[in-house]
């Protein structure tokens, strides 16, 4: 019998957004949102707007591990928000910077390891 490998498909892979508003008034609370916003970029977070982070999860399982670690390395103070949706979903993304309509971000490729 031939190995199963699971069906790539719009309505499995997710895109996460993380949306946060966090307290910046004194030096601790600038501190821990810096190290927020650098936790999602070495997550493989990109920086949409400022307080707005996306990724791509080639599953809902995948999506469900990122939120446990964002859930755990939120800062104490402030709220994150973060909304899942399908990859057929952001197919009706439109983005627009100035006056100009820009592409959305494509899938990553995938990587084959042998």
């Amino acid at each position: 019998m031939a190995p199963r490998y699971p069906v790539l498909s719009g309505y499995r892979m997710m895109w996460l957004y993380v949306m946060f508003d966090l307290p910046v008034g004194t030096r601790q609370e600038r501190k821990a949102a810096a190290e927020f916003r650098n936790f999602l970029l070495d997550e493989g977070f990109e920086m949409a707007q400022f307080s707005v982070y996306l990724r791509f999860a080639e599953s809902k399982e995948a999506a469900e591990t990122y939120i446990s670690h964002i859930g755990a390395a939120r800062p104490d103070k402030g709220r994150v928000h973060i909304v899942t949706i399908t990859d057929k979903q952001y197919g009706n993304a439109r983005i627009f910077a100035g006056r100009k309509r820009e592409r959305r971000p494509e899938n990553p490729n995938q990587l084959a390891l042998f």
